[in-house]
């Protein structure tokens, strides 16, 4: 319940719905309250706030500081797991196994895929629940794997756990003490990385999915405002606010219970 809670509200903080609600806050004001100036402001500011971070410039700012702090894997670092968290996903058995996985899913899997080339000796580890789908989302990644060469016998998916918090525990049940690559996306890496360190644990930072662009682009891509980047600004403020609530409850007693490696 209280997981289903945390998603709803945490959802409906994200910036698109959070500034439509506000939009509509306005519109009331406007049409049935004589709360006129208040509510051409309120629908003014949260406009713009709308349309500046649909904006390149504005969202990869955002965006990049969180992404940064962990550079592309390139080592060599003897290993025998490559953890691949899980991510968004459907499950639909007639459609392309990688079709199933998300946009924030599938690099996660195809770098855990370029890793386990260079590591073929290590199993694939994939995490991750199953919600209102059938199947897991550790199942649905693993099928991935496996359609692109990986063979099932190094493959290990773990279905029970629904958040990062329980990824880790499940995953120290693992590894133990060994030294492994940790591949999320490389917005989520420095949350992940805390989660997993305070099971006194051993991952080795592996992002993928890295959004924010630091490349020339056209001035069009720039200064027109588009989807793309709004997704980018709101994946700035879902980790923000998941690395504030990490930090609110660090010390809670089932943070420091999760925090001794007990499943």
């Amino acid at each position: 319940m209280l997981f289903t809670l945390k998603k709803f509200v945490g959802g409906l903080l994200m910036p698109l719905p959070f500034l439509l609600i506000v939009m509509g806050l306005a519109l009331i004001l406007l049409c049935f309250t004589r709360w006129q100036k208040s509510g051409k402001t309120l629908f003014a500011l949260s406009w713009l706030v709308l349309l500046l971070v649909s904006l390149q410039p504005v969202a990869d700012r955002l965006l990049l500081p969180l992404e940064k702090q962990y550079a592309t894997y390139q080592g060599n670092d003897p290993v025998d797991y490559i953890v691949v968290l899980g991510g968004g996903y459907t499950f639909n058995p007639n459609w392309a196994p990688s079709a199933n996985l998300f946009s924030n899913s599938l690099p996660r899997v195809t770098e855990g895929i370029r890793l386990y080339h260079a590591h073929p000796n290590a199993k694939m580890v994939f995490t991750g629940g199953a919600g209102p789908n059938s199947q897991s989302s550790a199942r649905t990644a693993a099928q991935v794997a496996e359609s692109l060469g990986v063979p099932a016998a190094d493959v290990i998916a773990l279905e029970q756990p629904k958040d990062t918090v329980e990824e880790a525990s499940a995953v120290a049940g693992l590894v133990g003490d060994k030294p492994f690559l940790l591949v999320t996306s490389a917005s989520h890496l420095p949350r992940a990385m805390k989660f997993f360190t305070a099971q006194g644990l051993h991952p080795i930072p592996a992002p993928a999915n890295q959004l924010a662009i630091t490349t020339p682009l056209h001035s069009w891509e720039r200064t027109i405002p588009a989807a793309t980047y709004l997704g980018h600004s709101e994946r700035a403020w879902y980790e923000t606010l998941g690395l504030i609530w990490q930090k609110l409850t660090e010390n809670s007693p089932q943070q420091i219970e999760r925090g001794n490696g007990d499943i």
